[in-house]
């Protein structure tokens, strides 16, 4: 199994953002993970189609776009065109969900359905042939540096069982409270991409810390 590590750059710092994307890149990360959040599906509010432009054009990596907002079907044109190669919409706020992953595929990006930690894996069971990827939420979304919630482990091994029944390469992804003490355990779990937001960007040695995270990640590989 390729692990994916995919800082989040809701944890960087927004004066030097470029510098900070470089900076990721550089240090050996895989992607970078962009939270779009819109004020009404979660309390935050913080970036947009131009921010994420921005964001691609300062790194080579691959964009992994969280859409956390309501009528995600109303963005994802934006965003694909802002750079987004993959984008991730909540089971909670499509209300055709198998028609959206529809829509981001025509759009030309990679399909990813998210779900909160209070929602049942069976929520997304349903669309699994569908997707790309798979968002499991280990904090509630909406805020960076969240403890993470250990209770979303079985839902990871459920739905990772799913997908080698499907027989297709679907990534699941973990998002949330993910750093040197969590990593492993999602990873046994099944996850083998993981969104790092706080214990990246606050590492102090980025280099040092993805050199840190893909040890611990070896013996699961």
């Amino acid at each position: 199994m390729s692990f994916i590590i995919a800082p989040s750059v809701l944890s960087a710092d927004f004066g030097r953002l470029a510098e900070e994307v470089r900076a990721a890149e550089e240090a050996g990360a895989d992607w970078i993970h962009v939270d779009v959040m819109d004020g009404h599906f979660v309390d935050n509010l913080t970036i947009g189609p131009d921010v994420t432009r921005a964001i691609d054009q300062a790194t080579s990596l691959p964009l992994d776009v969280h859409l956390m907002v309501e009528n995600p079907e109303r963005h994802i044109d934006a965003f694909r065109s802002a750079g987004a190669d993959t984008i991730g919409v909540h089971v909670e706020a499509c209300r055709h969900l198998h028609g959206v992953i529809q829509q981001i595929k025509k759009a030309g990006a990679r399909a990813c359905v998210v779900l909160n930690p209070g929602t049942p894996a069976s929520a997304i069971e349903a669309v699994i042939p569908d997707v790309d990827q798979v968002l499991v939420m280990s904090v509630n979304p909406g805020f960076g540096g969240q403890s993470f919630i250990p209770e979303v482990i079985p839902k990871i091994t459920e739905i990772r069982t799913w997908i080698r029944k499907s027989g297709r390469n679907i990534d699941l992804m973990v998002d949330g409270g993910i750093g040197r003490d969590t990593v492993e355990s999602v990873a046994t779990a099944g996850a083998n991409a993981f969104v790092m937001g706080s214990a990246f960007f606050k590492s102090g040695d980025y280099k040092r810390f993805v050199e840190d995270i893909r040890q611990r990640l070896a013996p699961y590989a």
